[in-house]
């Protein structure tokens, strides 16, 4: 098979689509702070399609941003393909379909010189920056909501404006130098997985300015916009054999393709004062009110990712479609969904919920993804703090069950002891791993230790509905073993 080395002059084999219009007149009209798999799967993959459908697109194009050490890797392996890239998605059954992306059009790497990226935000044609810095980017104290001061690089940044190492210090400094100069602010797009992502950009934003300039956080209260919005579409690491798979299925040689399901979904609330792309011609659904369609997201679709992950792990499995199909996993994420989370889900316009968790099921079955349980086991704190703990709050303000969420908890814990049922280490992967782990051990001596870090679980401690819960659930996980205990939490009868 001809081989086909990924770059702008590259002429694509016939089964592989690539750009259909000329970049070289394209413009970024939008930076992105933190290019990896899903913002590659996702946002940029939706700006592509839009490019294609032509009109004024081509003042849409994204500018990457880098700023942490690490990302040098994408910078090289995104500069030696003139920032293509190859998006395959992967259908149940072997099916392929591999498109080349060439809506990113150049990366800024902070570290090489963090002034220039500063002043690549004032550039008037940068109308949105986006961006997905992960759950726990926005160093947001779980509990108390309030910014935390002393997170990493926060100082720093205060000490030298000009030289940002932290999201807060880029956006807020080229914000700054906008207004100074009378360009026009622009939008602030969060699309990471959190409850009202904009809302919580917003506060975090203007807890950092307000730091510098108490003028400066009301400025950007009163005139920046920062939208609410829910991303969906399941997208793993990308391994060694993905880019041999399209080595050898489709001839075409990348140094760093995306991976992911067919699946896909975006919600964004539609408030861009200084404009925006077309993006409801795409399959965007433009709307005033993210919310219910986020807590839906979050609540059946992310939880029950956490609810397999641990159980999964215990089980012995290593992907997210083996632990689906276990019969007692599948029925914990069903009477999850039905019992405990649906209940706390706000009417969803246009949304059928019953289809919606069959199709959750059905896209974890899918064997081609392989997403691996450990993906969805890694940096648990940023997780159910912020998607299942709110689902319990509720659920006992209301009276309603909360057994599951105990469990799924309990399975948390047990899988943080870091040691398996035969014996083997968990590498527990987790920006507090070592608190997790010795709250998780402590646990053992002292059943329900593990719920008093109040930063992660809030005041769950003092419910005894929920703490009692959760007690008899890692009892149980530690006693029969994962297998017997969830046969007993979700009432199954032994095999005889």
């Amino acid at each position: 098979m001809a081989e086909y080395v990924l770059d702008a002059t590259a002429v694509l084999p016939a089964d592989v689509e690539g750009p259909g219009y000329d970049r070289g007149a394209v413009r970024a009209g939008i930076a992105h702070i933190g290019v990896g798999g899903f913002h590659r799967s996702h946002q940029a993959m939706y700006v592509d399609r839009l490019l294609n459908a032509g009109g004024d697109a081509r003042e849409w194009g994204i500018c990457g941003i880098g700023l942490l050490e690490h990302d040098a890797r994408m910078r090289d392996a995104l500069a030696a393909q003139d920032e293509l890239y190859t998006l395959v998605l992967k259908s149940a059954g072997g099916v392929r379909q591999a498109r080349v992306i060439g809506s990113i059009v150049e990366y800024v790497y902070a570290p090489d010189d963090r002034a220039a990226a500063v002043e690549r935000l004032t550039d008037p044609a940068i109308r949105i920056v986006s961006m997905t810095v992960t759950e726990g980017g926005y160093n947001v104290h779980r509990a108390t909501g309030e910014f935390d001061a002393q997170g990493p690089g926060i100082q720093d940044d205060l000490a030298t404006p000009g030289e940002p190492r932290t999201v807060f210090g880029l956006v807020v400094e080229a914000l700054r130098l906008r207004r100074e100069r009378g360009v026009d602010p622009f939008t602030v797009m969060s699309c990471d997985n959190i409850p009202g992502n904009g809302s919580v950009a917003r506060g975090a934003f203007m807890a950092f300015a307000r730091m510098r300039d108490a003028e400066l956080s009301e400025w950007i209260g009163e005139q920046v916009a920062f939208p609410n919005s829910m991303v969906d579409r399941i997208t793993p690491v990308t391994a060694q054999s993905d880019i041999d798979e399209l080595r050898e299925r489709f001839g075409v040689v990348d140094a760093w393709p995306v991976v992911a399901e067919p699946w896909e979904q975006w919600v964004l609330e539609d408030h861009f004062p200084t404009g925006r792309p077309a993006f409801e011609q795409v399959g965007v659904q433009m709307v005033d009110d993210v919310i219910p369609y986020e807590l839906m997201k979050l609540r059946l679709l992310n939880c029950t990712h956490q609810a397999m992950a641990y159980f999964g792990h215990l089980f012995g499995y290593v992907y997210a479609h083996e632990a689906v199909a276990d019969p007692l996993i599948r029925r914990l994420l069903v009477d999850y969904m039905d019992r405990e989370a649906t209940p706390t889900l706000p009417p969803v316009p246009g949304i059928d919920l019953v289809a919606y968790k069959a199709s959750l099921l059905e896209r974890y079955a899918n064997p081609d993804v392989r997403d691996t349980l450990a993906r969805l086991c890694a940096d648990t704190t940023d997780r159910i703090p912020t998607w299942m703990v709110p689902v319990v709050r509720e659920q006992l303000d209301a009276g309603g069950e909360v057994r599951l969420c105990a469990a799924i908890v309990a399975s948390w814990a047990r899988y943080a002891e870091g040691i398996d049922e035969e014996g083997r280490p968990i590498e527990v992967v987790d920006r507090l791993r070592d608190r997790v782990v010795a709250a998780a051990l402590r646990d053992r001596q002292e059943p329900g230790a593990f719920l008093d870090d109040r930063e992660l679980f809030g005041d769950l401690r003092d419910d005894s509905r929920f703490v009692d819960a959760y007690v008899e659930a890692v009892g149980l996980i530690r006693d029969l073993g994962a297998r017997e205990a969830l046969r007993r939490i979700v009432g199954e009868s032994a095999p005889s």
